[in-house]
């Protein structure tokens, strides 16, 4: 964790367990589904702090999820409070059953809606150019409607969900959040010292943008990229089916999401620009003439944050460290 930046800033934590007995599993169905019987539990490769498994069952016919919140329990209540107030205004899991306060020494647990279809990573590996331009409207659409929800101050949120605090006390919140992260052991065993310079004057040259920014209360999603967006074929067209994975929701600038949304699309050879953004426009998104270079400057604190981590390989790191570069450079990332 960075020295002084709150608990909940840590994007990755401990590795969850994954594997919990079968028996456990045949528990959890017979609290939230007495009259059905477990058939398969296949354990789900994705999530980085919780333990998720597709389940199969005899009654109802069709296929669940149950996340299992190894790391913070009260993730449950603000996740399934948070799918609960966007139900029927932005595409997401139904909650059929959850325990926030746990069942004995089981962890608090959700049994959500399996949402078929694949990710936006599978699809852009698919080369079908036109499907990777209806899936990023799409998305930009879905992100207009999350930012939609708007609180009445920015910060981290918990269960309501409702505002706890904020994301960083005292002003100038984004520049010293990417200091912290600067003076990280981790960070600077990975990114060169002229680099660490150039990006903490970069932050500081920026901080009236960056804090008009920060006054910024709406819903972010904190991790709206291609891994967390479910889409499928419907009616001709690729849309997105289901935005997973809220536990990092923040109330803060949509430009995090777009931003982290962008991450890889190159200028000089897009594939999710301009219909990325044209959806978000559409559908009542309202972005300023130098939205991109803002949405880079916002992502690269999550960015910096990312290379504090432990146990992160070198193979990430040295991508995170280009992405920095190349934000600082106005430029695409040199990433195969």
């Amino acid at each position: 964790m960075i020295d002084g930046a709150p608990e909940a800033s840590r994007w990755l934590r401990a590795e969850p367990r994954r594997t919990w007995p079968e028996p456990v599993l045949r528990r959890i169905v017979d609290r939230a589904l007495p009259h059905s019987r477990l058939l398969e539990a296949r354990p789900l490769s994705e999530g980085r702090r919780n333990a998720n498994f597709q389940l199969r069952l005899d009654s109802p016919d069709r296929p669940m999820v149950l996340r299992i919140y190894e790391h913070d329990a009260s993730l449950c209540q603000k996740e399934i409070d948070i799918l609960r107030t966007l139900g029927g205004s932005v595409p997401v899991a139904e909650v059929v059953y959850a325990e926030p306060r746990g069942l004995d020494e089981i962890p608090p647990f959700a049994l959500l809606d399996y949402v078929e279809g694949m990710d936006i990573r599978e699809l852009r590996r698919s080369g079908d150019t036109e499907a990777i331009a209806q899936a990023a409207g799409s998305a930009g659409e879905v992100l207009a409607a999350i930012g939609s929800f708007h609180f009445p101050k920015g910060g981290w949120l918990g269960p309501g969900p409702v505002v706890t605090m904020p994301l960083l006390e005292g002003a100038d919140p984004m520049p010293r959040f990417v200091d912290l992260c600067l003076g990280s052991a981790n960070l600077a065993r990975r990114m060169p010292a002229e680099l660490r310079d150039r990006l903490h004057a970069l932050v500081w040259a920026q901080a009236g943008a960056l804090a008009e920014l920060q006054r910024e209360s709406r819903l972010v999603h904190g991790d709206f990229n291609a891994r967390n967006l479910v889409v499928r074929l419907a009616s001709g067209r690729w849309s997105v089916a289901a935005v997973l994975d809220w536990e990092f929701a923040v109330s803060s600038t949509p430009l995090a999401d777009l931003g982290n949304f962008l991450r890889y699309d190159r200028a000089a050879s897009p594939l999710l620009e301009p219909h990325f953004s044209n959806g978000y426009r559409r559908a009542g998104g309202e972005l300023a003439g130098d939205w991109r270079e803002r949405a880079r400057w916002t992502d690269l604190v999550a960015i910096c944050e990312s290379l504090t981590h432990d146990g992160l390989p070198d193979t990430a790191a040295a991508e995170l460290v280009e992405l920095a570069r190349a934000t600082l450079e106005n430029r695409d990332p040199r990433i195969e």
